[in-house]
């Protein structure tokens, strides 16, 4: 139903990503000589008891056949022997799974360079939009509900999708993994974290509405990133001035995980809310579009302690001490009309820096007539999108 943008490498390769990204689905179009999935209990035994009966398994294997692992970060022990397999055979892996953090954790062979490093997002853009029946296609569920797969392709069920999603998934599985160790202070947590969505990250006040240990919620924030389920958007510093804001925000991958973990699933959303949603909803597009792309700039978000922001700075070209730095300033607006206001942020974001050209100045809007004002471009949601995956924003 949905093209993945994702092309298939010519040599081994790491892919991970959050459950339900399309992993798998992605994988089952490749052919593969061997096939193994960590998920079957009975196969992830037998590689557990001894990791070298790999070696058995590929013998008959030739030069340049592939070999898939799926889930590897279940048996890190693993990649010992694809390491070595690697370098007699010259066999290729396709190495999948959920979670870095245990293989980092476990200081497991991470190939030292012989595999590439892909990542799996949601459906983006040019996926779910060649995807979607045009008649049904609306951005309003899409920032409400999200792009996993799962929610495109069942939307009729994607209250209870989104909510098995985090009881199975977010809860039950990074327990029973080890990563988080006890449920109760975890689900709090996902919880405060998912109504604080998209703000600016203070552990302090989180680690206080959830009842929890601010050292504990500073590791669950690195398990959501090691297990690529947020990131930190970090604070532009160009002039290292004092009234800068510097703590990150923190966003789920995904709008509609988000919004679960918040609770909201059942409720009415306020508009203050899906403003935040809608925000997760454009940074994720651009993370992907810069991973998938190849492009790899920084991302950040710039805010005044005096007030004012800018929602995302795209740095294209780093300050030295000849050159200043370039970016591309992007404001992300709910609202369906054009108001004054939304310029004036950006119109003085270039008289403030000494050390910043502002290449080019947007406002992403959810309206559906493009503007230019000031020099800045106001753009409806698609025509965004749209100019983002042909390369035309940067």
């Amino acid at each position: 139903m949905f093209k993945r943008l994702l092309q298939f490498p010519q040599k081994s390769f790491f892919l991970l990503g959050p459950r339900g990204t399309g992993k798998s689905t992605w994988l089952k179009q490749h052919d593969f000589a061997l096939k193994i999935d960590l998920l079957r209990s009975r196969e992830r035994l037998e590689y557990e008891r001894d990791p070298s009966i790999l070696h058995e398994r590929v013998a008959k294997l030739k030069r340049g056949d592939w070999v898939l692992i799926d889930e590897v970060q279940k048996i890190p022990a693993l990649l010992d022997e694809v390491h070595s397999i690697y370098e007699d055979k010259k066999i290729n892996f396709a190495l999948s799974g959920s979670s870095a953090r245990k293989l980092k954790r476990s200081g497991a062979n991470l190939l030292a360079g012989r595999a590439l490093n892909y990542r799996m997002f949601p459906l983006v853009f040019p996926e779910y939009e060649s995807g979607l029946i045009k008649a049904d296609f609306k951005f309003q569920d899409l920032i409400d509900w999200g792009t996993l797969p799962l929610i495109l392709s069942a939307p009729d069920h994607r209250a209870e999708t989104l909510e098995a999603y985090i009881d199975n998934y977010l809860r039950q599985e990074l327990i029973e993994e080890g990563i988080v160790r006890k449920m109760d202070p975890f689900s709090r947590f996902l919880y405060v974290a998912g109504q604080m969505n998209g703000q600016i990250l203070n552990v302090e006040n989180i680690a206080r509405e959830a009842k929890v240990k601010r050292p504990s919620v500073d590791n669950y924030f690195e398990v959501l990133a090691d297990t690529l389920l947020g990131f930190r958007l970090r604070a532009y510093q160009p002039g290292l001035r004092v009234n800068e804001v510097t703590h990150p925000k923190f966003y789920f991958f995904d709008s509609g995980v988000a919004r679960a973990a918040a609770g909201l699933t059942r409720d009415e959303i306020d508009d203050a809310y899906r403003g935040f949603l809608f925000e997760t909803f454009i940074l994720n597009e651009v993370s992907c579009y810069n991973e998938y792309r190849g492009k790899k700039r920084d991302l950040f978000y710039y805010a005044l302690r005096s007030g004012g922001d800018i929602d995302l700075i795209i740095q294209l070209q780093k300050r030295n001490q000849t050159r200043s730095d370039r970016v591309i300033a992007i404001e992300i607006k709910l609202g369906k009309k054009i108001r004054s206001e939304w310029l004036d942020f950006l119109i003085r974001f270039d008289s403030d820096q000494k050390n910043t050209i502002a290449q080019r100045k947007i406002i992403v809007y959810n309206g559906t007539s493009p503007e230019t004002r000031h020099d800045i471009d106001i753009l409806p949601v698609e025509v965004f999108l749209s100019e983002l995956y042909q390369g035309k924003i940067y």
